[in-house]
Formats: C-alpha cells, structure tokens, sequence
C-alpha cells in the first residue's frame, strides 16, 4: 500500500510528494526543496523512514517546481524524469532562478523522458503518467487506480485551475487536459495537487466555477 508524504517547499509554497510502500522504496514528485533546512528536512523524513529513493518525477518543469533537482542528483545519485516537452524550460532556468531571487548552480540531465499512459513502478507500487498540457508544455499527472489518487501538479487545485497566462500556457489545452484525462477517473479519486490543499475529482466536477 502506498504512503504519500506530503512537504511544502520553497517562497511559492509547493507541494512536494514522498510515496513509498512496504519494500521501503519510495519516489519523489516534485523535488521543490530549496533552502538548507528543507533539504534537511527531506533527508531525515527519508532516514527516518529507512526508505531508498529510486525515481524523481516532475510534474512539469516551472522553476517552483524543479528548485530540489540538482540536489537530489548530488545527494542520492538519482536523475529528474519529465516529459520531453518540458526541455525548454531549463534553457532559462538560471534567469527565471535569478529573477525570483535563486541561485541555480547546476541542472541536472535528465534520466529520461516520461510518456503518456506510461506505467511508473517501484517497490510493489505503479502510478499511470497522463499528459495533461495546459499550465505548461510537458505537464503530466500521476495515477493510481487501486488507491483512487492522483497527483496533478498545478493542472488541478481546489476550487481553482492552473494558470494560462505564462509561457507555454493554453486556457483551451488546458480544459481539455481537465476533460478527458482527470474527469474522466473515479469520482472517488483524491487530488493532491502542486500547491494548497487536497481536493477530489467528484468535488471539483460540482463546485470548480472554472471548468466549462
């Protein structure tokens, strides 16, 4: 059974996720760690737990989200996964970091790329990648079907949706990513999203004034 972690990292409040099961293997979505206190804060949850870290996924690729990269590729030797739609947004990272007051040193290669309705597994567990363009080129979601969850970065909020107005982003793309890959799962399904609080698929189908 899948345990989820949830710490909130960085001046833009994201929300990084720690799954894990019963084999003590664990993946990180979203590596928003910034600050010397938050990546020891991360590592002690991780030796607290005796977990092994074996995958680092990324939502999608804007500078709040991927701030931890390099120090979980110096730290645990483990490489960022993301959609090859992504690329682009390192191109600019160092003077998006700069603008925002962070200082990038280094970006880290990918392991590879991830891919739509790809299977994700570690330990006894699996997550189903959706690619879920709108907030940004390359953003995925993450499924489970057996314990009715999905991570969503910032497609998906409560009350609320990602923005569209920063490069790459696409109000059209975006409701139909909403549609067809998120509203289309159990009503049941639990969201936990980039930022704020947890919500539901079932929830935001009734009360979410953004989707039409």
């Amino acid at each position: 059974m899948i345990k989820i972690k949830k710490f909130v990292f960085n001046s833009f409040m994201v929300n990084s996720y720690i799954l894990y099961d019963e084999s003590g293997e664990c993946v990180l979505i979203d590596a928003a760690c910034y600050e010397p206190e938050e990546e020891a804060e991360l590592k002690q949850y991780m030796a607290e737990n005796k977990l092994t870290l074996v995958r680092n996924l990324n939502t999608h690729c804007h500078i709040d989200h991927v701030l931890g990269n390099n120090f979980i590729a110096q730290t645990y030797k483990i490489f960022p996964e993301y959609h090859e739609n992504s690329v682009p947004f390192f191109h600019t990272v160092r003077e998006i970091g700069s603008s925002f007051g962070y200082t990038i040193s280094q970006v880290p290669e990918p392991k590879r790329f991830l891919e739509d309705n790809e299977t994700i597994q570690w330990g006894n567990s699996t997550l189903k990648v959706l690619y879920t363009p709108g907030h940004a080129a390359g953003s995925v979601c993450f499924y489970n079907q057996d314990q009715h969850f999905v991570i969503t970065g910032d497609v998906l909020f409560k009350d609320t949706i990602g923005r569209t107005d920063l490069p790459s982003g696409d109000f059209n793309q975006l409701m139909t990513s909403i549609k067809t890959k998120l509203f289309t799962l159990p009503q049941e399904t639990i969201v936990y999203p980039g930022h704020g609080p947890e919500t539901s698929i079932g929830y935001e189908m009734e009360n979410n004034a953004f989707i039409r």
